[in-house]
């Protein structure tokens, strides 16, 4: 019912054609950050896709986050490659957290878009998250990962999980006007409501889960953009799918443990909906 809902009010119009997004009067400038840990096998594919990007108006941030292989030379060779790419390097390993707020201030841009060190971005993706950015009460816009590793059956399974499951999830969600988390792999950020927040959070064990309840608690609105596509890849052995699995379980809980008292007060009632079906889920 929630998708039906979503399909009707906000994905027949526009049309639901990727490649074909509405054209705009102007073309707000947009970073796109990327931070990157031990991604000498994925670095270069990952850039070379975001200096394909339609969108006429962008810069890109890579963070070498203290990677202990050949990341680091890598990005440096794409940075003499392409004029728009800029790298930071942090001696150490902080996280991503850290290094997507490390980047965020070394941009004038005020629409920020966080992606992983192994994504690639569709080409019109841009266009489709920043239309929502007419909108001031926006906050931020989750985009649409899909799996693109699919050589075993674990990975095969997770391309239903995510082009159904999840879409789904997020549609149902969004038709209610809440979103329980953006997608680490594919966000864009309004730059003043993350200053208002304090941007990402270091300690918590899921930034991404952190950060949608951060700007919504604020009053933010946080929306979910199915036509702003990212491949991404995805665990295919099943210790590495628990892994995965257990660590947003765990920065889920967390996160609703941290703000639970928050909820009670009055003007955030309206996000109990996402607490009792995380809060059930977890229970099941």
């Amino acid at each position: 019912i929630g998708g039906i809902a979503f399909y009707l009010r906000f994905e027949r119009r526009p049309h639901r054609i990727v490649n074909q997004p509405p054209v705009r009067d102007d073309y707000p400038l947009i970073a796109v950050l990327v931070p990157c840990y031990n991604e000498e096998a994925h670095a270069e594919e990952t850039i070379e896709a975001l200096m394909e990007l339609e969108y006429p108006n962008f810069e890109v941030i890579a963070i070498n986050d203290g990677s202990k292989d050949r990341t680091g030379e890598i990005l440096n060779a794409l940075a003499a490659r392409f004029p728009k790419l800029r790298v930071v390097h942090q001696l150490e390993n902080q996280g991503k957290a850290v290094g997507l707020n490390t980047a965020a201030l070394l941009t004038r841009a005020e629409i920020l878009v966080g992606i992983d060190g192994d994504a690639r971005l569709d080409p019109h993706s841009l266009h489709w998250l920043v239309r929502h950015f007419d909108a001031h009460e926006v906050g931020a816009v989750t985009g649409n990962p899909r799996v693109r590793n699919r050589s075993t059956l674990l990975g095969r399974i997770q391309v239903g999980e995510f082009s159904s499951i999840v879409g789904l999830i997020k549609r149902a969600q969004r038709s209610v006007g809440l979103i329980f988390t953006v997608s680490g792999v594919i966000t864009a950020f309004r730059r003043s409501a993350l200053h208002e927040v304090g941007y990402w959070s270091p300690e918590k064990l899921t930034e991404d889960v952190d950060i949608s309840w951060k700007l919504q608690l604020a009053g933010w609105e946080v929306r979910f953009e199915p036509r702003a596509l990212c491949w991404i890849l995805m665990p295919e052995t099943l210790g590495g799918l628990w892994k995965q699995r257990l660590r947003w379980s765990m920065g889920g809980t967390q996160v609703l443990l941290d703000y639970l008292p928050e909820l009670f007060s009055l003007k955030n009632l309206r996000l109990w909906p996402l607490f009792i079906e995380y809060a059930a889920s977890i229970l099941w």
